[in-house]
């Protein structure tokens, strides 16, 4: 059996393969209400169909200016919830595992009616608004607002949670030197991501595991490498982080040269340094490439994100490629002559 198809289970959470379907923004909320639309109710469903064992909700902000842009999701007030409990209850009727991203945004608010806002008064970029700095008690804010999204993504339902500190967004603000340049205690890269995973785990079930999306280097001269941001995974591990989502970048209006599995080393060295579970990502969405990756043990997840935007039966895709077996429910039987499993509950 492909390594890619083989069970994993982290704390209480056991998803049926390695995939993980990456969060990505769709830009979909017409309304600025946050709340989920049938578009995402399609979109997250017939991935769940198509044989992800892992789907991981996009960005979802916890303050409204806290958006990239105001199509974007929100959990800020419990009203939102329904509509992420009806999209989790039913890719849970397909056998698939979900969690949502907990994010801000920060100094990447992009639409005119929001508001940056920031550990330092510097812009993303000459083609973004200098942001706002944030004080002591706008911090403890954002702090209680990163709480309370998760209590509500957890009332609605899902099975795992993920911070998004990666990407050029708040959390990764305020780890790197070209967006933080505080002289108080949130100065120290760590403090204000130590802080949020306190909070966060404060809230959330025992048994579910917290995943922290980071960004491995910024591939700029004046912002932290590799070995930096491996002391501050370090430090983050130590206060609740269970498992580390490992991408780059995005902190800086850089180009960066992507190749297929570009970004698997620092999640394998970072796995292997730290004894941590990790999840890779970075263009992995040739079958035998994503497999190769968990079989070595480079990561225990493989995250596919343009692959499954192409082609939402990519797991399953994938599994005929392997030779391993297809899970489809009952109405696609035909379409899989040789082997298949039914989802439980489809």
């Amino acid at each position: 059996m492909a390594t890619l198809f083989e069970p994993y289970t982290l704390k209480g959470l056991t998803v049926k393969n390695r995939i993980m379907m990456s969060p990505m923004c769709q830009y979909s909320v017409w309304a600025e209400d946050g709340a989920p639309n049938e578009w995402h109710y399609v979109h997250y469903i017939s991935r769940a169909v198509g044989g992800v064992g892992l789907i991981m909700m996009e960005m979802t902000d916890v303050v409204p200016d806290g958006r990239i842009t105001v199509r974007d999701l929100g959990l800020w007030d419990d009203r939102q919830i329904p509509a992420f409990r009806r999209i989790i209850d039913q890719v849970h009727s397909y056998g698939a595992k979900i969690g949502i991203q907990i994010a801000h945004a920060g100094r990447k608010a992009e639409s005119p009616q929001l508001s940056p806002e920031a550990p330092s008064a510097i812009p993303f970029s000459d083609h973004y608004r200098v942001p706002r700095e944030l004080s002591r008690d706008d911090i403890r804010r954002l702090v209680d607002a990163f709480q309370a999204g998760a209590r509500r993504a957890i009332e609605a339902g899902v099975d795992v949670l993920e911070l998004h500190g990666a990407h050029g967004y708040l959390i990764h603000q305020f780890m790197s030197p070209l967006s933080n340049r505080r002289q108080d205690e949130y100065g120290d890269p760590t403090r204000f991501g130590v802080e949020v995973i306190e909070a966060v785990r404060a809230v959330m079930p025992s048994s579910m595991p917290l995943i922290f999306r980071l960004s491995a280097t910024e591939y700029h001269p004046e912002g932290y490498d590799f070995p930096q941001l491996m002391e501050m995974a370090r430090v983050f591990l130590a206060h609740g982080v269970d498992m580390f989502d490992v991408s780059s970048g995005g902190n800086a209006p850089v180009a960066v040269k992507d190749w297929p599995g570009y970004q698997v080393r620092f999640a394998s060295e970072l796995k292997a340094r730290l004894n941590v579970p990790a999840i890779a990502v970075g263009r992995l969405e040739a079958p035998e490439l994503a497999e190769s990756v968990v079989a070595r043990g480079d990561a225990d997840l493989v995250a596919i994100a343009r692959g499954l935007l192409r082609d939402p039966y990519w797991a399953n895709r994938a599994a005929e490629t392997l030779g391993a077996t297809v899970q489809v429910p009952k109405q696609y039987f035909r379409a899989f002559p040789r082997s298949f499993t039914q989802p439980e509950g489809s």
